[in-house]
């Protein structure tokens, strides 16, 4: 009885475990890893009390916290849950999803619209901040269109220009504090508040604006570009992942790439 596992029970044992490894690394980017520890300590102890020992005193108690615990943990993992399913909607990966994004929105032009943006004029205000040491921090959507974050914000409502994009980000500015979105071939909104991540793996030595960087990209589609005030630095985050110090040549590459896949 005990080894009468058939192919059903092995596909239900393997999609089990990835779904646990997989909310494992979904918390752990987020520094909330030792509570899903903590909760599949206690499932784990619940089924043992439950199902195995048949503990019906303790078993039922345990019953009890577990029918009100599914409402806690939504609760708890609000932010964890919605960064989960944004990352299912926007994943390239997921060929078939796509696909049926796709037909869904194929007769709305806002939303199925491509952004095609004006790459060189962006380089080049990354390029003349980074020389002046200028912070700044620039994200561009994709299909995610992160309406939420403009309305934070300041609406600027134009086309993308390097002059304007400096301007925004000088240090004199009332716009420089917070993030310009551009959108849809448009500077869209200026000194926006974003989510700041709570990655504990990040360098303490970077401070708001990649936190704040990587917060966005982890929740949406979006690439963030950002520029130290500290060092001149140029970097971008996408996906939630941060690369440092890079060269304009090499935003250059990057976003024509990235930008290509939409197109």
């Amino acid at each position: 009885m005990l080894f009468n596992i058939g192919l059903k029970d092995i596909v239900d044992i393997i999609l089990t475990a990835l779904l646990l490894f997989g909310a494992y690394k979904l918390l752990r980017k987020s520094g909330a890893s030792a509570v899903f520890v903590g909760v599949l300590t206690f499932v784990i102890v619940w089924f043992v009390v439950s199902q195995v020992l048949r503990m019906e005193l303790l078993g039922g108690i345990l019953d009890g916290v577990i029918s009100v615990g599914a409402f806690a943990l939504i609760v708890l993992f609000q932010t964890e849950i919605k960064r989960f399913f944004l990352r299912i909607g926007s994943s390239k990966n997921w060929g078939v999803l796509n696909y049926l994004k796709r037909f869904l929105m194929k007769n709305n032009e806002t939303e199925s619209a491509q952004p095609d943006y004006d790459i060189i004029q962006i380089v080049l205000a990354c390029r003349s901040m980074a020389r002046t040491a200028t912070g700044g921090l620039i994200v561009l959507t994709r299909e995610n269109n992160l309406e939420f974050f403009v309305q934070t914000g300041e609406i600027v409502d134009s086309r993308i220009s390097s002059r304007l994009i400096e301007n925004i980000f000088f240090k004199n500015s009332p716009l420089h504090d917070g993030a310009l979105i551009i959108s849809n071939r448009r500077l869209r909104a200026a000194a926006c508040i974003l989510p700041v991540s709570n990655n504990q793996n990040i360098p303490k030595r970077l401070g708001l604006r990649h936190r704040a960087a990587l917060g966005v990209t982890e929740q949406s589609d979006a690439i963030a570009i950002i520029i130290s005030e500290e060092t001149g630095q140029i970097s971008w985050a996408v996906n939630g992942k941060l690369t440092i110090n890079a060269k304009p040549e090499e935003l250059e590459h990057f976003l024509s790439e990235e930008m290509k896949e939409q197109k």
